[in-house]
């Protein structure tokens, strides 16, 4: 008994699938009655002052819309599947070399970079261990026509994600003050958690993303590291940031070279630049606690209002963007939903309808049941309609979250200025001690006669200390007006393509609603024309 039921129950539910797909199948057949064929818009134009075409000859006057609708004049899915500038790749996204009218770049340049075929690799060691760990490795190929990589050239290179945060850490040391896009988390965590396939996969999309950024940069593609990471092959030539220990371990011995710039001006170069030494971080560490908290102002202070402004204008860019990303995360589940509990009504309707016809002994029984099946698959249409919304919906909010990526990139390029204006007062305050102590040293020595010879030779030694100091202040302003021309550079940069990705955001997001909003609407008008016997009867 019980084996009966269960037999029928599964017989139930695989109808139930069949009848599921032959809806779907119905599209198909339903296309004589379609409207006309869609009508791709450029991004570049305004599809909200499109004017709609005239009605077509033997309309069906009993349409609750007029065809063809706004959806059939300018509606096509706002997918970013073009290469950079529109090249004929349909991949995923690429950003182009001349977003603004102020870019250098060409409008027929074009770089495409894709990442594929990941490839697990032992680790090769020393160890006298049999085994060993391994790692994936991925694919990278480019392809672009820009004279920097030689013009009309592919290449490609296998890369491991160790060699990205090489590159990221390397571009963060020499492109002080830029706004570099923040590369992909190790996510050690969901590496464990994940599925290995999901988890590569979804690391694999995030590489792609995040070196597609780079190459967008109008001075970050132009780099040597970047160059170095897309061409050269074998293990890539980029020497990884020392790590701390390391800084620990070597910063007395460097001290005298990084900080006091021994060796003439190369030694403020590198004081400039990358003294990451252990006793570097304690003086500007003391440096900036008597900033915070000392009763005496530093020589030099942050004085331009108008960045200051600026700065607090991408805070409160920063909360916006986030309040408008967590909606569009609202948004986009609700969507979801509604997509979901519209196939699980197609779904009870195709149940009832089966139960209708088995049970049917009047023909208004099956009639009834026929009308059902109608309400079923605009169900199931309008359920597809909701998903493939959603999808898009996705694609074009998902600016919102790239961009928040980018006020991180923003928050650095600042850290960075207030980083090399410490290093500049450190090194000012550092002068004027030295300074000081050779005068009071001076001082001291004039009132012995004939002058004391070990005061005399270490005033000379506190005097060559005091030229590098001053060779190293010199080279710390110089690197410090450098980052604040690149803040602002990169600020009005972003400025200028926030406004066109927004607005390439706000125009895809209100075609595909619009759009699938007449699609769903034409579903269930032509349900109302199919049931409309009803109200006849009951008027």
């Amino acid at each position: 008994m019980m084996g009966s039921e269960n037999d029928d129950e599964a017989h139930l539910h695989a109808s139930t699938e069949e009848d599921m797909e032959n809806l779907f199948l119905r599209d198909d057949a339903d296309k004589s009655n379609s409207p006309p064929p869609i009508t791709v818009t450029p991004a570049d134009s305004d599809p909200l002052s499109a004017t709609p075409q005239s009605k077509p000859n033997g309309g069906d006057s009993r349409s609750y819309i007029e065809p063809p609708s706004y959806a059939d004049v300018i509606f096509s899915p706002f997918d970013d599947t073009s290469e950079i500038n529109g090249s004929d790749d349909t991949h995923s996204s690429d950003y182009s070399l001349s977003r603004s009218p102020s870019s250098s770049a060409s409008s027929s340049d074009y770089i495409k970079i894709t990442v594929s075929s990941p490839q697990k690799e032992q680790e090769t060691s020393t160890s006298m261990l049999s085994g060993g760990s391994t790692y994936i490795t991925y694919l990278i190929t480019t392809r672009t026509n820009l004279p920097d990589y030689g013009g009309g050239s592919e290449f490609s290179v296998r890369r491991r994600f160790r060699d990205v945060v090489t590159l990221a850490d390397r571009l963060a040391e020499s492109y002080r003050g830029f706004c570099i896009p923040p590369r992909p988390d190790k996510s050690v965590v969901e590496s464990q958690v994940m599925q290995k396939q999901e988890f590569v996969e979804q690391r694999r999309v995030a590489l792609e993303k995040y070196l597609r950024r780079l190459v967008a940069h109008p001075v970050i593609r132009s780099s040597d590291e970047v160059k170095v990471f897309l061409r050269v092959e074998g293990k890539l030539p980029l020497q990884a940031s020392a790590d701390v220990a390391s800084r620990v371990l070597d910063g007395a011995v460097k001290l005298p070279r990084q900080l006091f710039g021994e060796g003439g001006g190369g030694g403020g170069v590198e004081t400039a630049r990358g003294g990451r030494d252990l006793l570097r971080l304690f003086k500007e560490l003391r440096q900036s606690v008597s900033n915070d908290w000392g009763g005496s102002k530093p020589l030099v202070v942050e004085e331009d209002r108008d960045f200051l402004e600026k700065k607090e204008k991408m805070v409160d860019l920063e909360q916006q963007i986030i309040n408008a990303s967590q909606q569009a995360e609202t948004l986009v589940k609700a969507q979801q939903e509604m997509g979901e509990t519209m196939g699980e009504l197609g779904l009870a309707f195709i149940k009832l309808t089966k139960f209708e016809n088995e049970e049917a002994v009047f023909n208004s029984q099956r009639a009834r049941a026929n009308d059902m099946k109608n309400l079923a698959t605009a169900a199931v249409k309008a359920s597809r309609f909701y998903r493939e919304l959603n999808s898009q919906t996705v694609k074009h909010l998902d600016t919102l979250h790239d961009y928040l990526g980018l006020m991180m990139a923003v928050q650095g390029a600042f850290a960075d200025r207030s980083s090399a204006l410490l290093t500049v007062q450190t090194l000012l305050s550092e002068l004027s001690s030295l300074e000081g102590r050779a005068e009071k040293l001076e001082a001291a020595s004039s009132k012995v006669f004939g002058g004391d010879k070990s005061r005399i030779k270490k005033i000379e030694e506190i005097k060559e200390t005091i030229r590098n100091t001053e060779d190293a202040k010199n080279v710390a302003i110089r690197e410090y007006e450098q980052i604040k021309e690149n803040n602002w550079s990169e600020v009005e940069r972003l400025d200028r393509e926030r406004r066109a990705d927004f607005l390439s955001m706000m125009k895809g997001f209100v075609v595909n609603q619009v759009g699938y909003a007449e699609k769903i609407a034409s579903v269930w008008t032509k349900a109302a024309e199919e049931t409309s016997q009803y109200d006849r009867e009951s008027s």
